[in-house]
């Protein structure tokens, strides 16, 4: 397959992935924080499905869209061929290896060096899926560090509700419910934030756009 087909097969691919995605969860974004302007972005999120990605980059605009890449785990999404061909040439995704001892390259610089050629990021910095009563898992400091690296680039919150009513873990079909999400205003390091506050200020920032439940 030549690179044109191939890229032409991908944006396909995409295109038939955001259909679906809205078809079974009719997603709603609420701009609650921040506008959808096309500018650089850092969106980060709770993880609950392994379709969390799918969903926040159908819902943004078009010219947001093409240039926002997920942040995801290396080891599932070159698990088959089929896996390895959506997440490298359908999301361009920046495939982080979670395994220390096999890596060979730095994650945290493989988000650096997106950035810097202009991508927006979708990250989760609970690092795994959470599937837990609790509403998110400890973050892992990959936030703190690309906020570190890269400290004007707006870090944005986004809540993602009902996807694991959605996708719940093990399922294979998809059971159809709306969801929601809401993207909040943007954090940056302040100066002389240690890594643990800054981590526990954004943990409260995503907390902050989870729905309230009826009493």
């Amino acid at each position: 397959m030549t690179l044109t087909l191939r890229a032409a097969v991908a944006g396909l691919a995409g295109q038939a992935i955001s259909v679906l995605a809205r078809f079974m969860t009719a997603p709603r974004a609420i701009w609650q924080g921040i506008e959808p302007l096309a500018l650089q972005r850092v969106y980060f999120a709770n993880h609950s499905s392994n379709a969390d990605f799918v969903l926040l980059w159908t819902v943004l605009p078009a010219p947001l869209r093409r240039r926002t890449r997920p942040v995801a785990a290396l080891d599932y999404w070159l698990a088959s061929t089929l896996r390895a061909f959506i997440g490298r040439d359908v999301f361009n995704a920046v495939l982080i290896d979670r395994r220390p001892e096999a890596r060979t390259r730095d994650p945290i610089q493989q988000m650096v060096e997106a950035l810097d050629a202009g991508a927006s990021l979708i990250l989760f910095p609970e690092g795994k899926r959470n599937s837990s009563d609790e509403p998110l898992l400890p973050f892992k400091t990959g936030l703190y560090h690309l906020a570190k690296a890269r400290p004007k680039v707006d870090l944005v919150p986004v809540w993602i509700a009902n996807l694991n009513k959605v996708m719940p873990k093990g399922e294979v079909i998809p059971v159809p419910l709306i969801c929601t999400l809401t993207f909040g205003a943007p954090i940056h390091l302040s100066p002389e934030e240690t890594k643990e506050a800054f981590l526990s200020r954004a943990s409260a920032a995503l907390l902050e756009l989870r729905p309230q439940v009826p009493a």
